[in-house]
């Protein structure tokens, strides 16, 4: 049973009578797109409880490092130091009038976190609050009720809520990943949260399983698999049995949903050359997408579905090209480096993320969907490439060999914070990020 299940017994309610305003769309902490972020100072400290109920310390804890941890890992913000705190988090006022705002601005919080946890049995309640320190005034909320394990779960809805209230953006804490690992012996399919925790495996071909990508709604994965006799693409439910596969010969490779529909593109080469073709999402046939001589792979959708980006050899070498689904327009993305590959339309639609290569060595890039000079994220470090774009499209997932064998990194969307993501035995490649599937 997936862990995140659990969030279906979870209530979210209010703290003070009725909906909190949110001042995200009048006052933003945050420019997210700005490519010189200031990160801004957060203070969280300890969540208050009972002294003699050691379930409920125990809780407190555990979500406070977990809200701290995912608000650092966003790239938003820095904690503060708890030993600056001016004031004892076991004694000092968390709501109202009591709080004492100089005491957070004077050691550079513009934000302060406070929270209690009251255990009732087998049922916890968590009381969170967001305040701006400057203009001293609360900006979030919330009481969850939960089981007294459930932390985690919690942390992430509160964190949710806190890059909300201060950037305008739901972020990406709801949201897993799947990638490819050989940890196992043989080439599997695994799962893993946003920041790489609650690793399962999804696979168990025993075989060579490939390009994972997420349905709209999260419920399924398609893939290519090495399991039959030929690479096939297999449309699996991520917790029932349910799966559907492309009856066609030949290769089959690189799925793509169509954003907020049960269809998917993928590169079919039953025809002859390989091309993209649209079906639906139990593996049917509904029209050929591409028709020209040399292979066209690897489709990646605009948010609104009404272009995709893949990658082509009609000019001779690979590169990456859009076409318009209206029109059936084909334009030329990339006209730098003769072998430009793996497109990633980000969630915002203002950027494409690919892979370049250029002396046997591949980084990333992004570039303008409508044309223009590419960017640079990565360089020098290893071979870099499978970018994938967070839900919100503020960060990218990514494998590289910086470290020997190839690991997935995380980085912001202009290149900065890379960091790697997760720890394994074997080599991990192929990572693609999920939507925020948990809402």
């Amino acid at each position: 049973m997936i862990r995140h299940q659990i969030l279906c017994v979870l209530f979210f309610m209010f703290i003070i009578g009725g909906p909190l305003p949110t001042f995200a769309a009048s006052y933003n902490f945050i420019d997210i797109s700005n490519p010189f972020l200031r990160k801004t100072p957060v203070a969280v400290p300890l969540f208050q409880a009972d002294d003699d109920d050691p379930t409920a310390k125990k809780a407190a804890l555990e979500t406070k490092e977990r809200i701290s941890a995912f608000l650092e890992f966003s790239g938003y913000f820095t904690l503060s130091d708890p030993d600056a705190f001016l004031e004892d988090p076991s004694t000092m006022a968390i709501s109202g009038s009591g709080i004492h705002f100089r005491n957070w601005t004077a050691i550079g919080s513009e934000l302060l976190i406070t929270g209690n946890v009251v255990v009732l049995g087998e049922t916890a309640e968590y009381e969170l609050r967001l305040f701006d320190t400057i203009k001293q005034k609360l900006l979030v909320g919330k009481r969850y009720r939960s089981t007294t394990d459930s932390y985690r779960q919690v942390a992430r809805r509160f964190s949710g809520e806190v890059v909300f209230a201060v950037t305008g953006s739901r972020g990406f804490f709801d949201s897993r990943i799947a990638f490819v690992s050989n940890g196992s012996g043989s080439k599997e399919l695994y799962l893993c949260d946003f920041d790489g925790g609650n690793i399962s495996r999804f696979t168990h071909h025993n075989s060579i399983s490939l390009f994972p990508a997420w349905s709209s709604d999260g419920r399924w994965i398609a893939y290519t698999t090495y399991a039959d006799t030929h690479p096939r693409i297999r449309i699996q439910h991520i917790r029932e049995k349910r799966f559907a596969l492309i009856d066609k010969p030949g290769l089959q490779a690189v799925p793509a949903w169509v954003p907020g529909r049960f269809e998917l593109a993928a590169s079919l080469s039953f025809s002859g050359d390989q091309e993209i073709y649209l079906l639906t999402g139990n593996g049917k046939i509904i029209k050929r997408l591409t028709n020209t001589v040399g292979i066209d792979v690897e489709p990646t959708w605009s948010p609104d579905g009404k272009r995709f980006a893949f990658v082509s050899k009609r000019s001779g070498n690979p590169q990456i090209y859009v076409y318009d689904i209206d029109s059936g327009r084909v334009q030329r993305l990339t006209f730098e480096g003769r072998y430009n590959t793996q497109p990633s339309w980000s969630p915002k639609g203002d950027r494409v993320a690919f892979s370049s290569m250029e002396n046997g060595v591949l980084d990333i890039f992004t570039i303008d969907p409508d044309g223009g000079e590419p960017v640079q994220l990565t360089q020098k470090q290893g071979s870099n490439e499978a970018p994938t774009w967070a839900p919100d499209g503020s960060l990218i997932a990514f494998s590289s060999t910086r470290e020997g064998k190839s690991r997935i990194y995380m980085m912001t969307a202009y290149g900065t914070d890379q960091r790697r993501l997760l720890s394994m035995s074997g080599e991990q490649t192929n990572p693609k990020w999920s939507p925020n599937v948990l809402n």
